[in-house]
């Protein structure tokens, strides 16, 4: 039996932010992850690092991890190909100019710097989308990650930092005993930990029933498509009002698209597949964003598991009736605000009055 500080079951952006602020402040730490580190969602997504598309209440703590992903050479590597970009979100129709208006102006009150723009000046912006939208939402702190070189790039940052990562272990049972876990994996190991952190994803309904914690966290399996490559036909990021389409384009010239069309898939079997309708779907309004993108062709489908909770808002913070347990998960645009939500609840550790109480798990339970 081997013992840590801090043991960190999930190796995602959640998992792996956490991790490393923690062993920077001098904690030994362990992250145990079933797979990969940043293999599952964290590897799959879509990278968007986007204001337009995150919750309002989420704005403030998303432009502290867009500026942490823009700075990237000072927390995490080099080593990860970053961009900024201006961002659009469209509207096509009267509802959705108004849609757009409303959301915009909300979200500009909690701190996004979001502005109402014309047909004219959206096409001086990117003069690509397509001419009949009827106006646009302009932001300047929009861009994305390559979400396949996330793994690399925390795999080398956390073991720089002396974090143990025990990749392809399985937690099968956790025990809780004089102020200690004793987390039992099914290969028949064991790690004892003075602290836990729940950082599952997807599967953290079913790690929180470890601790007898019962809720309900939805696995939403959402569908990407990325285009062969073609000539530059857009330098913004791309949404729509109606909240169905994320568009970027990379630097080799692919396209890649998403947004939160369904797939199918559960996490009980490791499943997923795709559905023709919704991919279809997804690639029309692609292409009446970006009427230019018809010219190209699919390249590869594939699907990421998301977790959502019942109201759509992360549950971050200690574990109610347990010692020196925590939780991070569902974060709504967790690829923007997951580093700065991971810190956050490193320093919340590490004794910092931080309030998380807008996150609180207990509003579940």
């Amino acid at each position: 039996m081997t013992e840590t500080d801090v043991a960190i079951i999930g190796g995602g952006i959640n998992g792996g932010s956490t991790g490393l602020e923690l062993a920077k402040n001098g904690l030994n730490v362990t992250i145990i992850d079933k797979n990969f580190i940043c293999r599952g969602a964290s590897g799959v997504n879509a990278g968007t690092l986007t204001m337009h598309m995150t919750r309002a209440q989420l704005i403030p703590y998303a432009k502290k991890g867009w500026e942490l992903w823009m700075n990237t050479s000072e927390w995490l590597s080099k080593e990860i190909d970053v961009e900024k970009k201006n961002g659009l979100c469209l509207a096509f129709t009267e509802d959705e100019e108004k849609l757009l208006i409303e959301r915009s102006k909300i979200r500009k009150y909690y701190g996004a710097d979001i502005s109402i723009i014309s047909i004219k000046e959206a096409q001086r912006i990117d003069p690509n989308i397509n001419s009949s939208i009827k106006c646009a939402a302009f932001c300047e702190m929009d861009g994305y990650v390559s979400a396949n070189q996330t793994g690399n790039a925390y795999s080398k940052a956390l073991k720089e930092n002396k974090v143990k990562i025990l990749e392809n272990y399985d937690v099968s049972k956790i025990d809780y005993h004089k102020n200690k876990y004793v987390i039992i994996f099914k290969n028949g190991e064991k790690l004892t930990a003075s602290s836990i952190i729940l950082a599952t994803g997807v599967n953290l309904e079913k790690t929180l029933k470890l601790l007898q914690i019962n809720i309900k966290i939805k696995c939403l399996p959402q569908q990407l498509i990325v285009s062969e490559r073609m000539p530059k036909i857009m330098d913004t990021v791309i949404t729509v009002a109606n909240g169905k389409l994320s568009l970027k384009q990379f630097k080799n010239g692919t396209v890649l698209i998403g947004g939160g069309w369904p797939g199918i898939g559960n996490i009980e079997d490791n499943y997923t597949e795709t559905k023709p309708e919704n991919l279809i779907g997804n690639m029309m309004l692609a292409c009446h964003a970006i009427p230019r993108l018809k010219s190209s062709r699919v390249a590869r489908v594939w699907l990421g598991l998301e977790a959502e909770t019942d109201d759509a808002m992360p549950i971050i913070g200690e574990i109610p009736n347990y010692e020196n347990a925590y939780v991070i998960g569902s974060i709504h645009s967790g690829y923007t605000s997951g580093p700065y939500m991971g810190k956050l609840l490193a320093e919340k550790i590490l004794g910092k009055d931080i309030d998380l109480s807008l996150f609180d798990i207990k509003r579940f339970l």
